[in-house]
């Protein structure tokens, strides 16, 4: 493809999708991300006329369509989260905790994704809480931590892992004290993955009973996959803590709304195959290309869509959804911390003049209807 505006990952949608899908059967919540994706800052989803206050350019500055699997959306969502959750932090270590399903559990996966991603999720939230609250760890207490899942690697194959944000320590709410874990560590990690794999393979294996679990039809069968998951080694890694509670956020922050991957590394689209730029993480994360064919890399894309209803970000313990304004505000008092000051609504920034660059552009029109704003 000639040298012109940047590659997007919606044009090798825009390119192939048709094609695609004279092969494929693809479901239907697949079928309406791809949808969106397509038509993000374009006429189809109308837009804003703006005038330059600086040089008289108007420009029309299309809407996006804000679907969690658009590359192009989700860096306005990130920051806006990201801001919520620096307003929550502690003055206590933070640790940056990953947890990974074995690959034998990817087949599975594919036909059962909603409930055995939800199943990780909650034994991974059950393995914690066990810890926090056994003796040996001298905590004895509830932990709290926000959850991320990835489910992919770097060549877009399947890898399903929970980046967690964990604050070193837990929390007694009947007597309100707050117990700090030691700065170095949290818990062992091979301890933590010994116990997970445990965990998850009994839930794993009453759901198989109380006939839940939609095995595979063209991959192995139940004793094989049980087989696979006892021979395997379980990966739970754990970071020591960050230089302060903020560098843990901006970390994670990386992670929460990111999608399989972004348009920047998208290097050329041509003769229907598609190079991008990934990282080998077992050459010592050296960059390198890889080439696919657009058919390969849109299976790989479609892998990483999400069914409605599964959420890819979760609060647990003492952090959850419902309790984390209440609990914050009694642990810091427990710590002798003020509470958070409210700081003022940040004034509105005007987008750049594609004409002068200045960053002077007025809004002076509106269209909803699905076709170009027309400048008045």
């Amino acid at each position: 493809m000639s040298a012109g505006p940047p590659l997007r990952v919606a044009d090798v949608f825009r390119s192939y999708w048709t094609e695609y899908l004279r092969s494929h059967r693809v479901p239907a919540f697949q079928h309406k991300a791809i949808r969106h994706l397509l038509q993000c800052r374009t006429p189809a989803l109308g837009g804003h006329v703006w005038r330059c206050a600086s040089c008289g350019h108007r420009s029309v500055l299309y809407n996006s369509c804000r679907d969690r699997h658009c590359p192009t959306c989700q860096g306005a969502a990130r920051e806006k989260w990201l801001d919520k959750r620096m307003k929550e932090l502690l003055p206590v270590p933070y640790f940056h905790v990953v947890f990974t399903l074995p690959h034998a559990l990817n087949p599975l996966i594919r036909y059962n994704r909603k409930l055995l991603i939800d199943l990780f999720f909650k034994e991974v939230n059950a393995t914690l809480q066990e810890f926090g609250k056994d003796p040996q760890w001298r905590l004895e207490g509830q932990m709290g931590f926000i959850g991320v899942l990835h489910t992919w690697n770097q060549q877009l194959l399947e890898h399903n892992h929970l980046h967690l944000a964990v604050p070193g320590g837990a929390w007694r709410q009947d007597s309100n004290v707050w117990l700090s874990a030691k700065r170095n560590w949290l818990f062992r990690a091979k301890s933590l993955a010994a116990r997970f794999r445990t965990r998850y393979v009994r839930a794993l294996t009453r759901k198989r009973e109380r006939g839940q679990l939609v095995l595979p039809p063209d991959g192995p069968d139940w004793e094989n996959i049980c087989d696979q998951l006892a021979r395997t080694d379980w990966i739970v890694y754990a970071k020591k803590p960050f230089a302060g509670p903020r560098q843990v956020l901006e970390y994670l922050g990386r992670y929460t709304h990111k999608v399989a991957i972004s348009d920047y590394r998208i290097r050329a689209i041509e003769n229907s195959d598609v190079t991008f730029r990934y990282r080998d993480r077992a050459d010592g994360d050296v960059e390198k290309m890889m080439k696919l064919s657009a058919e390969s890399f849109i299976a790989r894309f479609l892998l990483h869509i999400l069914p409605p209803g599964l959420q890819k970000i979760r609060f647990f313990g003492w952090m959850g959804r419902n309790v984390r304004t209440d609990n914050l505000r009694r642990i810091r008092k427990a710590l002798g911390i003020p509470p958070p000051k409210k700081e003022p609504p940040q004034p509105v920034v005007c987008p750049n003049c594609p004409h002068c660059g200045q960053a002077t552009l007025l809004l002076i029109g509106a269209e909803k209807a699905r076709a170009p704003p027309e400048p008045p």
